[in-house]
């Protein structure tokens, strides 16, 4: 699979399903970052800024934690703050046979759950049985926005959050005019907290398989959850988006029906509920945004910076605000 979005997210205090699919595997390219910005100032007078972060060697394999075999846990290596293990302190599972440090567990709450393989101590096996097959674009998933209790969920936190950064990029700086609806919802507040106000000079639209091809300024295309690839259009340039936010952002309707005359009496109970309304309003992963900037050589220029200087000053409120 390709490495979702949401891996490596911090996000509350909840206990968090797993990251990947049993059968499944995805490969972080780790954080080879071309700058990192830092600062200095405050480093000579001894002061570190901590933020979660799990790293590690580049090219760790990520597997569903009961998808492991074979390894037992490295006591003095199994550091958490609550729930479980975050993996701080390094490789906290052996090799059951030989003691070899190859892999770490991440369970703890806060943290999507995963079994990270070290690249140097484990090696892929040839097995009998079926190739996956790759899902048609038709068939993309679709992951709502809000979950039974009002919260809004991480996955697209994560997602927007990336589409964020790759979005103010390619904008130059430059305010984008966003369609109504779902898509304004998801990053008008944003844009209008980073970027100047003025009239919109670039034009986003959503573009994707099942939706009229049109030339346009930025397109919003999905990624292919599996090999990663972004849907081909005529745009000038594309801003990529997890597949599952951009179905949902493509074709649902969420649109609340009114009540008609002469319907159906009061006694009568429906079974269609009405879509769920969050708490708050929505706000990208702060975290998971300075994680992309960071990787993108982009944030070196001036204005990106300021906007990565500013996000990263909020680690505690909402940096969208």
């Amino acid at each position: 699979m390709a490495l979702p979005d949401h891996s490596g997210q911090k996000y509350s205090h909840d206990l968090l399903p797993g990251l990947l699919e049993p059968g499944t595997y995805a490969v972080d390219p780790g954080d080879d970052r071309p700058w990192e910005p830092r600062k200095p100032e405050l480093e000579e007078h001894g002061v570190r800024l901590q933020m979660y972060g799990i790293t590690g060697p580049p090219n760790r394999i990520g597997i569903a934690p009961g998808d492991v075999r074979g390894t037992v846990f490295i006591p003095e290596r199994l550091g958490g703050c609550c729930c479980g293990w975050d993996g701080q302190y390094g490789p906290n599972l052996a090799c059951a046979e030989c003691g070899c440090p190859v892999a770490t567990r991440v369970d703890d709450c806060g943290f999507w759950q995963v079994v990270w393989l070290e690249p140097d101590a484990v090696c892929p096996v040839a097995v009998d049985g079926p190739v996956q097959r790759v899902m048609d674009w038709a068939e993309l998933p679709s992951t709502p926005p809000v979950d039974s209790r009002g919260f809004w969920s991480p996955v697209w936190e994560a997602a927007v959050a990336v589409a964020l950064a790759h979005l103010l990029v390619v904008s130059g700086g430059r305010r984008a005019s966003l369609p109504d609806g779902p898509v304004a919802e998801a990053f008008r507040r944003a844009i209008d907290s980073l970027l100047p106000p003025g009239s919109p000079e670039r034009h986003l639209v959503l573009a994707g398989p099942g939706l009229s091809a049109a030339i346009t300024d930025i397109a919003l295309a999905p990624k292919h959850p599996q090999t990663g690839e972004i849907w081909p259009c005529d745009a000038g340039t594309v801003v990529p988006l997890a597949a599952d936010v951009w179905t949902y952002l493509a074709f649902n309707d969420d649109r609340r029906l009114m009540p008609a005359a002469y319907g159906m009496p009061a006694v009568v109970r429906r079974d269609d509920p009405p879509p769920l309304l969050p708490h708050t309003l929505f706000c990208p992963d702060g975290r998971v945004f300075l994680r992309t900037l960071e990787r993108l050589t982009a944030v070196q220029q001036p204005w990106l910076r300021r906007i990565y200087d500013r996000v990263r000053d909020r680690p505690y409120i909402d940096p969208f605000s």
